[in-house]
């Protein structure tokens, strides 16, 4: 095999890495939604039931619902999306619609770790509130939101002006980000609850080594 081949050989083991860390993204993402929205409905059920079982049952479930699905999935979304911001010549203050999805992960994690969480185990005692269920109908529509920024793509780059290129991240920055994102969800539905220990170093790792790959030559940009 020529020098020429193997390059090329590379660049595609790359960029099908870069793909399935795109779809573990867009995987997560959704199950994040769907999840907030059985959330809000488990919410609203416990909130109309006449019955204490019923409204006991409904925000139970609500509770393990938000423990082994929304929180590791939400986690997940958000490695695998900064990660791949950070790995793409997309960067994250470059376009309008890259920030904008940044601040709003940013801001539904904070709200759903410190606010909506803590929420949720009170109402396992006493019963659900009309703020949760809005506040579960706001995260999915907020993430339906920035599903559409991704398709999109609107509103053009941040400042008007050229933009110094950047490259794409070697490979193994994909494939630790598709096995980080895999293994804690692993976790997080044995242990019950998120654990983004492992996400959290390799995020870590990523971002302290991006200036060395931020230098490569400039490839065509990717969705992040």
């Amino acid at each position: 095999m020529s020098y020429g081949e193997a390059a090329e050989s590379m660049d595609a083991m790359t960029k099908t890495w870069r793909q399935l860390t795109v779809w573990l993204h867009i995987l997560t993402s959704v199950g994040w939604m769907a999840q907030a929205m059985t959330l809000c409905l488990l919410l609203a059920v416990g909130l109309a039931a006449g019955e204490p079982s019923v409204r006991d049952a409904a925000t139970a479930m609500a509770l393990k619902v938000d423990g082994r699905l929304v929180g590791p999935m939400a986690d997940a979304s958000a490695f695998t999306g900064i990660m791949l911001a950070a790995a793409t010549p997309w960067g994250f203050f470059r376009h309008r619609w890259v920030l904008i999805k940044f601040t709003i992960t940013v801001v539904q994690l904070f709200l759903g770790i410190f606010l909506l969480s803590p929420t949720l185990e009170h109402s396992a005692t006493a019963g659900p509130a009309p703020a949760q269920i809005a506040a579960t109908a706001l995260m999915a529509s907020a993430i339906a939101f920035q599903g559409w920024l991704s398709v999109a793509k609107p509103w053009g780059r941040v400042r008007d002006r050229p933009l110094t290129p950047l490259g794409t991240a070697p490979r193994w920055v994909f494939v630790m980000t598709v096995a980080g994102g895999l293994t804690d969800l692993a976790i997080a539905f044995v242990v019950g609850h998120p654990l983004p220990l492992l996400s959290i170093v390799l995020l870590t790792v990523g971002l302290s080594r991006r200036p060395s790959w931020t230098r490569r030559t400039a490839t065509r940009p990717i969705p992040a």
